[in-house]
């Protein structure tokens, strides 16, 4: 997999790039990064990438003139741009799969007080990775990448990305380690006695039980087979 990104600070990328799982999928060649500055494709001496919008208002816009150069000239037939703005349905889980499947994916890094409409001619999707604001586009990107490099295979144990929360549509179950005992708080019985399907179907409940007290809306939209309809009348039952 291929990923360039659009960004005016390169360096906030160094660190994400060397760090952890990120640097082992890329040490291993699975997936290749590029940055790129978008100041290189300035039309003026000071590498200007920003004007004032017609018509007032507060802020800065981003140059639609220096930013299509820069898609164009980085982009290949088959790439397919995002643009990271609050034009889009908060980013999900269902989206890191569906990205995934793209073998050339841009990421163009918002900033100021926002971009040119006209940049929409040069995108494929805006994304959001949430309804608040941030200073630019640097932390979404990084969101964005790290959810789909991780999926990329032999990047991480297949087994650890199919218990994660989401991936089913229900919060990931409470987990421990050692000590059994800290501070009068005891791991769960069930985990330490070697059944496993009793610790499956104990997994299951917990994570019923965490995405009903906590992402309720989860389960409106997931569609529950037996066993799961009866485990969770078991906590709504416990928790009344």
């Amino acid at each position: 997999m291929k990923i360039t990104v659009l960004t005016l600070f390169k360096e906030q990328f160094e660190s994400f790039l060397n760090t952890s799982i990120i640097k082992r999928i890329l040490d291993k060649g699975l997936a290749e990064v590029r940055i790129v500055d978008i100041r290189d494709y300035s039309f003026d001496k000071h590498r200007h990438v920003d004007d004032t919008p017609y018509g007032g208002g507060a802020g800065m816009l981003m140059r639609v003139d220096v930013l299509s150069k820069a898609i164009r000239q980085n982009r290949n037939d088959d790439t397919y741009v995002l643009l990271t703005s609050p034009k889009a349905k908060p980013y999900t889980q269902k989206d890191a799969y569906r990205l995934l499947e793209k073998e050339d994916l841009m990421i163009v890094c918002g900033h100021y007080e926002g971009v040119d409409a006209r940049i929409d001619d040069y995108i494929d999707e805006n994304i959001s990775i949430g309804d608040y604001i941030l200073t630019g586009g640097e932390i979404p990107a990084m969101a964005v990448m790290d959810s789909i490099m991780r999926l990329i295979d032999e990047g991480i144990s297949p087994d650890s990305l199919k218990e994660e929360s989401f991936n089913n549509g229900l919060l990931e179950y409470p987990q421990y380690t050692r000590p059994v005992v800290y501070e009068g708080k005891e791991v769960p019985f069930v985990l330490t006695n070697g059944n496993h399907e009793e610790i499956r179907k104990y997994n299951l409940k917990m994570s019923l039980r965490d995405t009903y007290l906590y992402r309720r809306d989860l389960l409106e939209k997931k569609e529950l087979n037996e066993e799961e309809e009866k485990l969770l009348r078991e906590v709504i039952d416990e928790l009344e």
